[in-house]
């Protein structure tokens, strides 16, 4: 099979990317970054495009048996008006160049990316894949991705929406970014900590896309989130433990606030997300739960 992968280089595609050369697939890489003196791998074609804009990348699409839509500017910075474009365009743009791209009559899967974010500040309440839309930048910036990501459907793919929680691996993501002041003993709860915090393992991310792929009646949106749902407050004392460090040192809220702006508000609100539609429809979780699941990354 064919697969184009959009921000292919980052954390997820980067691991679907080996996942799928192991099976002996043909995976092409679209990224905004040039990746020189990469050897050349059976199977890859690397292709450095800004899917957020119309391009010969196009013409690649209509070959793909399978898309799956990664791109997405990091949203961890401040959020000043550029870096808002940039969050919303790069996401929103690329899904409408992809539909754009796809043939009428067309019999691929898109495979796109959304966030637990949808749900904006969830509070305490279950949040599954029938919940409204919450309120808010990243809010709304999910709702447009997955409704521009819909309309591929009108040209006959199956569109399959995946709504990531925080994503755990040793090779990057969130975690290379977090255990840093956890190791250093700086490691504590955002505000009071009792912010719902969605998470996956990253092997439970991999084995979710597989088990949707092969699933040809499955189509919708799926929350990529453990079902052992924490609190942030949880989360820290688990990377602690993991660490064997502590993890006593709040980052006030008011310091959040002042930081980091709007983004810093972002991180004391959370969604109780739940993977409700994977679990109806059989999927079995390798890691349901916090604890053993950081104790694999790290190696405890």
């Amino acid at each position: 099979m064919k697969f184009l992968i959009t921000g292919g280089s980052g954390f997820v595609g980067s691991a679907l990317t080996r996942r799928l050369l192991e099976q002996g697939q043909e995976v092409t890489i679209l990224s905004s970054h040039d990746h020189p003196g990469r050897e050349n791998i059976p199977g890859l074609t690397r292709l450095t495009a800004d899917t957020a804009r119309p391009g010969i990348w196009q013409e690649r699409v209509p070959e793909q048996d399978v898309l799956i839509n990664l791109a997405g500017r990091s949203i961890l910075r401040l959020w000043t008006a550029r870096s808002r474009e940039q969050i919303h365009n790069s996401r929103i743009m690329t899904t409408r160049n992809l539909f754009e791209a796809l043939p009428e009559n067309s019999r691929a899967v898109l495979f796109s990316a959304s966030a637990a974010g949808f749900y904006g500040d969830g509070g305490d309440l279950d949040k599954d894949e029938l919940s409204p839309c919450g309120n808010g930048f990243l809010a709304e910036v999910c709702r447009e991705w997955e409704t521009e990501a819909g309309k591929a459907e009108r040209k006959g793919a199956r569109v399959v929406i995946m709504r990531f929680g925080v994503i755990l691996g040793a090779d990057g993501g969130a975690l290379a970014t977090m255990k840093t002041p956890f190791k250093l003993g700086l490691g504590g709860p955002l505000g009071q900590g009792r912010q719902w915090f969605p998470w996956i393992h990253i092997e439970d991310l991999l084995q979710a896309f597989f088990f949707l792929l092969h699933r040809q009646e499955l189509r919708g949106v799926f929350n990529f989130t453990a079902p052992g749902t924490v609190r942030q407050k949880e989360f820290a004392r688990n990377m602690g433990e993991a660490l064997q460090r502590p993890a006593v040192m709040p980052a006030p809220a008011w310091m959040m606030k002042l930081l980091l702006g709007d983004f810093g508000i972002s991180l004391l609100q959370g969604q109780k997300a739940v993977p409700k539609a994977l679990l109806k429809n059989g999927y079995s979780f390798a890691y349901p739960e916090l604890g053993p699941a950081l104790r694999e990354i790290f190696g405890g």
